[in-house]
């Protein structure tokens, strides 16, 4: 309707239906094909902003989708795609296996998915996996209770699978073993590591050496810096915005969100501040045992005043802290940010005012154009055979 000439005058993203009957939400557009001056204001979702986006919320004055930077290709990947609950073990029995035979280490390692992420205090893995990566069968079978396992559990659901390409896939391996992910993280001796869908849109610094599931989201990263910019309402808004979702929750997409992220140089204030906040929030999930989404529950409840939960006004703190840091990095001091209580995507979280939202998403689009404006376009040799880059991408 936009691009045949319509100006959205007035517009709701998203409200329930205004009867109990109807467990439905809708969307609501005003708006006309008459010229409308720049001076009239619109109204989204009862605020008075400049423009309304086809989104149906406050939109900047740069328009265009971000598009990807090679800066950031290599980095961000989907974890691994078991697909089979054959391969998965409790971590008293992968123990077991390894004390009968210490070789099956080699095979037997934590399983980290999303929901471990967000919900244990040290974000650690409840479960192990049986990870016999690209080895051949002949190789995998060495391991005797592993490939045991596979073979009595996992095999007969692969081989029942209506999908072609499943039954014929190599029944001891993963359906997706992220080699792309392994390669990068090879020589880390952390990550950091954010829940696809994840309220908190937060990443975690967890150790290597574990297999991460197709539901985490692993940045092949241990700076202190990148872990300050990815937990700053910068990056967080960016993903609300141009990830996808599920339910009410922001699905964490890295190919249109980490790729197309234009990120800021690093620099000491960016590594102190992501020091400050991966050890005060560490300590306080730890003593108070709770989990990255109910820390982020009781900072985002504005009925939680700083004086009642002392933590809480601490983390809270830390993230206006971060935000001036990161904000400073990109050479923008000039935004007033206002953290406060602010709804976004149906979503009330403490972050930074619509009207800084709105700004900061305008600035981080212009810049992403300027840098993708200055890539070089690749060119392939007329014999160079082009490999997909099915690293993580293939699943968003």
């Amino acid at each position: 309707m936009v691009a045949n000439g319509f100006t959205i005058t007035r517009a709701i993203q998203s409200r329930s239906w205004p009867a109990s009957s109807a467990n439905l939400e809708y969307a609501a557009t005003w708006g006309t094909l008459a010229p409308v001056a720049d001076t009239v204001p619109r109204v989204a979702d009862d605020i008075q902003v400049r423009r309304i986006s086809t989104l149906l919320e406050p939109a900047g004055r740069t328009e265009g989708n971000p598009i990807r930077l090679t800066e950031n290709s290599g980095i961000a990947y989907i974890g691994c795609y078991v697909r089979g609950m054959g391969f998965i073990l409790e971590a008293d029995h992968a123990q077991a296996w390894i004390s009968e035979d210490a070789r099956n280490a080699e095979v037997l390692f934590p399983y980290l998915n999303g929901e471990d992420l967000n919900q244990r205090p040290d974000a650690s893995a409840a479960r192990w996996v049986i990870d016999f990566n690209e080895r051949s069968e002949s190789d995998a079978a060495k391991y005797k209770n592993p490939f045991e396992r596979v073979a009595q559990v996992a095999k007969p659901d692969r081989h029942a699978n209506k999908d072609k390409a499943v039954r014929e896939h190599p029944w001891w391996r993963f359906w997706r073993t992220s080699p792309g992910l392994r390669r990068a993280s090879a020589d880390l001796d952390e990550v950091l590591a954010i829940a696809r869908v994840s309220k908190s849109v937060m990443p975690v610094r967890v150790p290597t050496g574990q297999v991460m599931s197709e539901q985490v989201v692993v940045f092949a990263s241990a700076g202190y810096g990148d872990q300050a910019v990815l937990s700053s309402n910068l990056h967080q808004i960016w993903a609300i915005t141009y990830g996808s979702g599920m339910r009410n929750d922001p699905r964490y997409t890295p190919s249109d969100v980490f790729e197309t992220f234009p990120r800021p140089a690093p620099s000491e204030q960016l590594e102190q501040v992501g020091r400050t906040l991966e050890g005060e929030r560490r300590e306080i999930m730890i003593r108070r045992n709770i989990g990255l989404t109910k820390l982020y529950n009781l900072v985002n409840d504005s009925e939680l005043a700083d004086s009642v939960d002392q933590d809480v006004a601490r983390l809270r703190a830390i993230h206006v802290e971060l935000d001036r840091r990161v904000m400073d990095a990109y050479g923008w001091p000039d935004i007033a940010l206002d953290h406060g209580f602010h709804t976004y995507r149906r979503m009330q979280r403490w972050t930074v005012h619509p009207a800084a939202r709105v700004e900061i998403l305008d600035r981080l689009l212009e810049e992403n154009h300027r840098r993708a404006g200055g890539q070089q376009q690749s060119v392939r040799a007329p014999n160079e055979i082009e490999i997909p880059k099915a690293e993580g991408t293939l699943f968003d």
